[in-house]
């Protein structure tokens, strides 16, 4: 319950922050900087680090990587089909195919399933959403982001390589050999827990509900997307065609049913990739997932 306190909390300040003035008009930018160079390095470095290599969790590290496959598919037929400029497909895609399966996933997996299960929740975000985000979502917010012109392979490199958290999951993994110390271990988990109250603020700071209006359908499509047809097509595939059962493919579903991952969000707000529609899929999203998670659980325990 205190998660979803310090969630909404943080997204009302922001808000709040906005009314007052109390905040430079440009505040959320410096917001998304220090959770991409400092945050998200940090929690990657920490919990990377703790992951022990086990092959029955290809499929809950795949999952993520197929949810954006099929949603960068999915919006891409949408923007062509409604002729969207590319900085709307582009937020589409990052809102509507990352899951946000560490703060809102990880609680979530130990209400409706237990503890015992937190580890499958750490593999999806860590060797799922974050790495899809660290690699080819940045290539895909960048190539979005370029307005037609052609993006440089050495450019795409560049800026990959560049990218802290994926450098800081090449460090993790590195690393996972080594123990931290004390010291560092909690250096990096303090660090790392300024990610979701940052990042909220910086939403809430961005959101302006009348903004809806002229998005209504491309904010129902996104969250159409990621609330249930992309965990449908995850469950089709994991339990129809490959007939996988069990807790494992029940959380790792359930992961991927969480609201829009707001890493994604921080990173297309960075490349300036239609703002509005980016904090009303998130601001909207994430509450909205509160409400269909329960059906997924159930859901997910008669498949069985």
């Amino acid at each position: 319950m205190s998660n979803f306190i310090l969630l909404l909390a943080c997204f009302l300040l922001g808000i709040v922050l906005r009314a007052s003035k109390r905040l430079p008009d440009n505040a959320p930018a410096a917001l998304n900087g220090f959770v991409v160079n400092i945050s998200l390095p940090a929690l990657t470095l920490t919990y990377v680090h703790a992951l022990q290599p086990d092959a029955r969790l290809v499929l809950v590290a795949l999952m993520a990587w197929l949810l954006f496959a099929m949603g960068a598919a999915f919006f891409w037929a949408v923007g062509r089909a409604l002729k969207l400029p590319r900085a709307t497909t582009g937020a589409l895609v990052l809102t509507g195919a990352f899951a946000n399966t560490s703060f809102v996933g990880l609680p979530m997996i130990e209400i409706w399933y237990g503890p015992q299960y937190l580890g499958l929740g750490i593999v999806a975000d860590q060797l799922g959403s974050y790495f899809v985000l660290s690699t080819l979502g940045i290539v895909l917010a960048g190539a979005y982001a370029s307005r037609g012109t052609r993006l440089q392979p050495k450019a795409v490199a560049r800026k990959i390589l560049t990218f802290a958290p994926f450098v800081s999951m090449l460090v993790a993994l590195a690393l996972i050999p080594v123990a931290y110390p004390a010291w560092l271990d909690d250096l990096l988990k303090r660090l790392g827990s300024t990610l979701v109250p940052l990042a909220l603020v910086s939403v809430g700071y961005q959101l302006r509900l009348s903004q809806v209006r002229g998005r209504a359908t491309l904010l129902a499509l996104g969250l159409a997307f990621k609330l249930v047809v992309g965990p449908a097509l995850i469950l089709l595939l994991y339990a129809g065609l490959l007939g996988a059962r069990g807790p494992l493919v029940q959380v790792t579903v359930f992961e991927a049913a969480m609201g829009p991952m707001i890493g994604a969000a921080i990173v297309a707000m960075d490349h300036d990739l239609d703002p509005a529609l980016v904090t009303l899929m998130v601001g909207i999203g994430i509450p909205l997932s509160f409400a269909t998670l329960p059906a997924w659980w159930w859901v997910l325990q008669a498949v069985g």
